[in-house]
């Protein structure tokens, strides 16, 4: 067993060898959106390594291209879904935020100021700052970008 230190939650968590920082953060009841489902095509579960990067696995190819295409990514950037826990000492940074996995999502938010920021689920990068208030206007403009996440899941894995 080994423990993870996740942070800005303050929670310590025992896990197994070999498992993977996603299934760490939902242990704890940590919300993650992988809206890909865990296959490291999405930023969904972008988490930042603050100490411990060598006791994580190596990054997948899928992962190093996923996190290229990331705007909100930097040197300490991982993917939770792809991150596997080989040693002691690893501490986790939740980045701050709310990832769409659709427009309509916002759609019971018009009118109302971002709590946290609204991020992209492709790249990250934020939407809305936290604090601006979402509007119909800024959801008819996100319509344009097709932010459909199960589409871009069902894509790379041959269901469409």
């Amino acid at each position: 067993m080994k423990i993870v230190q996740l942070k800005p939650l303050n929670d310590k968590v025992s896990v197994k060898t070999e498992t993977n920082i996603l299934d760490t953060l939902l242990a704890t009841n940590c919300e993650v959106a992988m809206a890909c489902g865990g296959q490291g095509i999405c930023a969904t579960c972008h988490v930042y390594v603050r100490e411990g990067e060598e006791s994580l696995t190596p990054m997948t190819s899928r992962e190093k291209r996923t996190l290229s295409l990331m705007t909100g990514c930097n040197i300490s950037s991982r993917l939770a879904c792809q991150a596997r826990v080989i040693g002691e000492g690893v501490v986790i940074e939740v980045p701050e935020g709310m990832y769409l996995r659709a427009t309509n999502d916002l759609a019971s938010l018009v009118g109302r100021r971002a709590e946290v920021p609204i991020l992209h689920p492709k790249d990250g990068r934020v939407l809305i700052p936290k604090g601006k208030i979402i509007t119909k206007s800024r959801i008819l403009e996100l319509n344009s970008e097709n932010l459909d996440v199960l589409d871009l899941r069902n894509q790379s894995s041959g269901l469409t």
